[in-house]
Order: structure tokens, then C-alpha cells, then sequence
């Protein structure tokens, strides 16, 4: 089997072994995730934790990682020992000296060795970096690795004075993209374009969403994703109201929408994508209409995720061409300051037809891992930031709303790579423009 290249995870690898001991050295324990029974005698596909990846380039379940940040920085896999028996059944196993050797690793032992060679790798060190309460399972493992050192004080050994949780120290590192992942992720967004594209094409009256998801989970596979980034939002009319809806199940109707929120995970890194567009193939005037409103705050957004700018000033540039959106239509009366300023209540703001943030951060996990306020204020952006800008419009039956906008539910969402002047779209190849979309949809796009 080949393995990745190890250069960018032993840069990463040894970026925080200088951050440990910036804040007085000790010792990072990080496991991968555990697998998960599905039911009996099946697990789910197993998928990897995304901190112990970013630092080992290893996929295997039953790893822990471990990095010394003394005298002499060490890194130590443990993994799975070679098991032909297993190997028949379940598929290759690289092995702790395969794995040392293909990954980079000064030392690599059997997982098996884990509790008894952690107390003396914890014995005087300053800190312990590790991540409580994700794996009750591994906080167990840990505390007894730990009360094994301090039953050892009477023969001068010390456990660490303080525990520090690991991840506040990786995340600002996965925050910016170094290049081998952008190219990951500009291919990512690539594939996921050309599946949004191709279900577009499927779309029609009479079909079935989950015929459409199809689609696109072909297209994924076809072009060599791994998976679905998160589990894919195909919902047709009245189901785009549902933000997080996922049953696909319900017959497509003529004359209504269909919202498809979905993208791909490549080599680990996820893309993120959201096209709405009409089922028969043209918007309606009122579709258009409030379609139009999305596009243009969606542009607004755009214009201000750049380099320094706060993280909200994108969500806040979204909110304002929105909310007058929806006054000029009509879904809301009164001042465009007072929409704004009655924020989430309900009454006469913007909140009822507009309910979530106008984007996240994006990476190893699509909703990537990272702060977004440091001491109450919002954290600039930063050339190898990756965002999300997805604005929208959900307008569920209510007797003060003009029925020709009941059950339109409209989101529009891309991919923005933060660059030293502005950003890039690394999704703009799926067609977006009321124009592109019934052109591609017609087949001459």
C-alpha cells in the first residue's frame, strides 16, 4: 500500500513540539477514533480522527499518537501489529515497523504496548496535552497510565502537574492550509461540482430525491472520493424549509425547488456546496425573485471575506442585503435598521426567514475545528483560511406571507480560500447564476 507523503505531517508534527515547549514542554497523547458498532457483527465505515491524522498521515483504527517535547523531541505511533489472519479478513495492516518507516516516526510499537509504556514516557513531564471527554473509553486508559506514575513517587517520579487540552494548541495550525492541503481541497471541490452539475441534470418532475443523492454519490465515487463529506440534503419544495433535512424520500414536483446541500471528502479534507434550482428546470417569478435576494447577498459576503476583515463581517454584509430583500418583497415590514437590529426574535426581524450563520470553517471536518472570538472579539481572517458563504431564504406557510413564496426554501453556498487580497471561490464552476443554471439545465450550459 502506498503511503502519503510524510513530509507535511512531520513539519506539523514537530510545529507543535515547539508549542509545547513554548508553554514548558511534556508530553501529547493523541488517539484516532474508535470504530463504531453499526449492529450486529458490522461497524460503520470506519473514519479516522481528524487531529491524529493532521499529525500522522495515518488512517488505521487503533492508533495513538505520542510526541515528547523535551531534550530529545520524539514521536511514537502505536498501531496495530501485523496479523495475517486479520489481514484475510479485514484488509493490510502496515504494522508498527512498516509504519515507523513509511510515516516518519522515530519509534512505532504494537498498541498492545500502550499501557505499559505510557507511564514512563508521562514520568516528569511538566504537562500532559491530551483532550478529555471525547473517548471515555481513552480518558480511562489515560488516568490509569497516570496513576500508575503517581503510585511511583516514593521512587522520585512525578506525573505531570497539569493537564492541557491538545487541541486549543493544533487548531490555530489547522486554521491555515498549508498548500498540500489546499490542492487536496481544490480537488475536492472540483469533484463536487461536477456531481452537483450532473444531478442538476437528473433533476425532474416525478423523480425521487433519493434518485438524485444517487447521482451524486456516483459522481463522488467516480472521480475518486472516498465519501460524502456529511450526509447529503436533497430536498425538494416544502423540505428546503427543513435546514438539516436528510430523509430524501419524497417525490419531485413540478414547479418546485430542489435544495441540494452536499460535497465529497478527499483524502480527508471535505468540500461543501449548496445549488438551488427549479425541478422543471425554470424559476417562477416569485422563485426568481427571492433567488435574486440570495445571489446578491451571497456577492455582498463574498466582497468582504477578506484578509484582516473580521470572521462576522461576511455573515453581517449577508444580513444587510437580505434584510432589505425582504422588506422590499414584502416577508418583512418597517426600517432595514430595525429588521437588523430585532435580530433572532421573531417579530419583525430578519431571524424568522433567515436562521443560521452565513458560513463556518473548513477542512478535515466540514464543520472544521478552530475559535471564531478570541477575549469577545471576532478573529480576522487570514491568507489559508478556508470559509464557507452560504446565505439564505426559507419562507414556511404563514397567513401574513404572499402565498406565491409558501414552501420556497433557497441557499446558496460555495467554498472560499482566503488569499492575500480577497478570496477565491475554489466552487465557482458550479453554475449559479439564474441564467447558468437553467441554461446547464436545459443542456446547453
Amino acid at each position: 500500500m502506498n503511503a502519503p507523503d510524510p513530509t507535511p505531517h512531520a513539519e506539523r508534527r514537530a510545529r507543535l513540539i515547539a508549542t509545547m515547549r513554548d508553554v514548558g514542554g511534556g508530553v501529547a497523547v493523541i488517539p484516532t477514533a474508535p470504530e463504531r458498532a453499526r449492529n450486529r457483527d458490522t461497524h460503520f465505515p470506519y473514519r479516522h480522527d481528524s487531529y491524529c491524522y493532521y499529525l500522522s498521515g495515518f488512517i488505521e483504527p487503533e492508533a495513538v499518537l505520542v510526541l515528547i517535547a523535551g531534550p530529545q523531541p520524539r514521536s511514537i505511533l502505536f498501531c496495530r501489529a501485523k496479523h495475517e489472519e486479520r489481514e484475510i479478513w479485514d484488509g493490510f495492516r502496515y504494522g508498527p515497523e512498516a509504519a515507523r518507516a513509511a510515516f516518519g516516526f522515530d519509534e512505532a510499537y504494537a498498541i498492545e504496548e500502550l499501557d505499559a509504556r505510557l507511564p514512563p514516557l508521562l514520568a516528569g513531564a511538566l504537562n500532559l496535552f491530551a483532550s478529555l471527554g471525547h473517548d471515555p473509553e481513552f480518558d480511562g486508559r489515560l488516568t490509569r497510565a497516570l496513576n500508575a506514575v503517581r503510585s511511583m513517587v516514593r521512587a522520585g517520579l512525578a506525573a505531570p502537574a497539569a493537564i492541557r487540552d491538545v487541541r486549543v494548541l493544533i487548531d490555530p495550525m489547522r486554521a491555515i492550509k498549508d498548500p498540500t492541503e489546499i490542492a487536496t481541497m481544490r480537488r475536492a471541490a472540483e469533484i463536487s461540482c461536477s456531481a452537483h452539475k450532473r444531478a442538476m441534470r437528473a433533476a425532474g418532475p416525478g423523480r425521487y430525491e433519493y434518485e438524485v443523492e444517487a447521482e451524486l454519490l456516483h459522481e463522488f465515487r467516480r472521480r475518486g472520493a472516498q465519501a460524502p463529506a456529511y450526509s447529503s440534503i436533497v430536498a425538494g419544495g416544502a423540505n428546503a424549509c427543513v435546514l438539516h433535512y436528510v430523509p430524501n424520500n419524497a417525490v419531485l414536483r413540478d414547479g418546485d425547488l430542489l435544495l441540494i446541500d452536499a460535497g465529497c471528502e478527499l483524502d480527508s479534507y471535505a468540500s461543501d456546496i449548496t445549488r438551488t434550482f427549479p425541478i422543471n428546470g425554470r424559476f417562477s417569478p416569485a422563485q426568481q425573485e427571492l433567488y435574486e435576494i440570495v445571489l446578491a447577498a451571497q456577492a455582498a459576503a463574498v466582497a468582504a471575506t477578506r484578509p484582516a476583515a473580521p470572521y462576522n463581517a461576511p455573515h453581517e454584509a449577508a444580513v444587510r442585503v437580505l434584510a432589505q430583500g425582504m422588506l422590499d418583497c414584502g416577508l418583512l415590514s418597517g426600517s432595514l435598521e430595525d429588521v437588523i437590529a430585532a435580530g433572532d426574535r421573531r417579530e419583525g426581524g430578519y431571524f424568522r426567514f433567515y436562521m443560521h450563520r452565513t458560513g463556518h470553517w473548513l477542512g478535515l471536518d466540514v464543520h472544521d475545528a478552530g475559535d471564531y472570538k478570541a477575549g469577545g472579539e471576532w478573529l480576522p481572517l487570514a491568507p489559508g483560511n478556508v470559509v464557507t458563504v452560504e446565505p439564505g431564504i426559507y419562507v414556511r406557510p404563514a397567513p401574513d406571507v404572499a402565498e406565491k413564496y409558501w414552501n420556497i426554501g433557497i441557499r446558496i453556498e460555495d467554498d472560499a480560500l482566503i488569499t492575500s487580497d480577497g478570496c477565491e471561490l475554489i466552487t465557482s464552476a458550479c453554475p449559479k447564476s439564474v441564467a447558468d443554471i437553467e441554461a446547464w439545465m436545459r443542456g446547453s450550459g
